[in-house]
């Protein structure tokens, strides 16, 4: 039902209340006659207020001046909402989650928007070996380890500081032997978003002992809005040549092959849905796009991979310093769990994820880009994921 325009004056002034309101804490509860578009897909900050391995939880949200919103947890360091304007004007909440923190606890949930660590994506059968030393690392993906092992940096309570409306600090001590990595890492994240509609994520960490270290984030993008059925119909270009093929299992063979020629060559925009579904070895490996694309020479300040909409006409540009980018397409989705946000069932192929990183497996591939972290030594990265509409 249609509420007058009349009536939307209050919560008109009550958004503009909230946007200039101080940040410096958890999200404030919503105020439930708040019915401004803008607010719609935030969810209740109390929904997040919990305890967890005796540390409290809670929802932050930052906001930048033209109405852009991002709430944050730090449960996982989710990104739980984000909401970005479509070439209406209107806002379009463009990442996947849930309304409560209980949710994100439930057991092989799909790492909706989280901080992933200490290793994201895959390290073969869960070993490596650290200057002639050996180490069994959490299996919990069939025969390897997948994203930092049964408890990863996903399902930590970090420590939170939001200095400010636009900015949320983020801290995390893994223990040394946490899911069987050497020595304590102390992780640094900071969120920002900033006023050309950009969510900027700087990650840094240092360790007491040879370690190795690969963070990145995997939020689930549909720029359609969170909910779509699919996102089969977005293109998509990746500025790399190359990418690295995989065994059934998923592991990097150790091979850099070029994307021509294959339904890897994103070089191009093309739909997402044009190739994905063709009689090929990757993709049956990948049951889609499951693979790591090795990006071309770039800086930060060099787009290296973009999604356009044709239905909403907004754009996502991801900047980062990595040498790497994992394109996952969605297809372990399956759309029977019914408690995304609002109640809906996020289903095959209904986002996809932009992950940033070194490449998988790395420490058991000597050819690739090195993730030692030495003691003395300062990791740092940033990626950035800047949100436009098409003209």
């Amino acid at each position: 039902m249609r509420t007058p325009a009349t009536k939307l004056l209050p919560a008109f002034i009550a958004v503009i209340a909230l946007v200039n309101q101080s940040c410096k804490g958890p999200a404030q509860k919503k105020d439930s006659k708040d019915t401004a578009a803008i607010e719609a897909a935030i969810p209740d900050s109390a929904n997040f207020n919990s305890t967890v391995d005796g540390k409290k939880t809670h929802l932050y949200l930052l906001t930048n001046k033209n109405g852009v919103k991002a709430a944050i947890t730090n449960y996982g360091g989710r990104v739980v909402s984000l909401l970005v304007p479509d070439k209406s004007g209107a806002f379009k909440d463009v990442v996947l989650g849930y309304d409560n923190v209980k949710s994100y606890q439930k057991k092989k949930e799909p790492f909706f928007g989280a901080l992933i660590g200490r290793y994201g994506n895959r390290i073969g059968k869960g070993k490596f070996t650290l200057n002639g030393k050996q180490y069994q690392l959490d299996v919990n993906d069939s025969l390897n380890t997948l994203h930092g092992g049964f408890k990863g940096f996903n399902a930590q309570v970090w420590d939170a500081k939001q200095s400010d409306n636009h900015t949320l600090q983020l801290s995390y001590t893994s223990k040394d032997g946490e899911g069987g990595y050497p020595g304590n890492l102390n992780v640094k994240v900071t969120y920002t978003l900033q006023d050309d509609n950009s969510l900027k994520i700087d990650y840094s960490a240092t360790a007491d002992q040879p370690t190795v270290v690969n963070l990145t984030n995997h939020s689930y993008f549909n720029l359609n809005g969170a909910g779509n059925k699919t996102i089969l119909d977005d293109s998509l270009k990746i500025d790399a040549d190359k990418f690295t093929p995989v065994d059934n299992t998923l592991i990097p063979t150790g091979e850099l092959k070029d994307v021509k020629g294959t339904p890897f060559d994103f070089t191009k925009f093309k739909t997402i849905g044009q190739d994905i579904d063709k009689q090929d070895e990757q993709l049956k490996n990948g049951k889609g796009y499951d693979h790591n694309f090795v990006l071309n020479k770039h800086t930060l300040s060099t787009s290296i991979a973009t999604v356009k909409s044709p239905s909403t006409g907004i754009v996502l540009d991801v900047y980062t310093e990595e040498p790497g980018i994992q394109f996952y397409s969605g297809n372990f989705l399956t759309g029977k769990d019914t408690d995304g946000k609002g109640g809906v069932a996020y289903g095959h192929r209904s986002a996809l994820c932009l992950e940033t990183q070194h490449f998988p497996d790395s420490p058991n591939k000597p050819s690739f880009p090195s993730t030692t972290l030495n003691p003395g030594q300062t990791y740092h990265t940033t990626t950035i994921y800047k949100f436009s509409v098409s003209k």
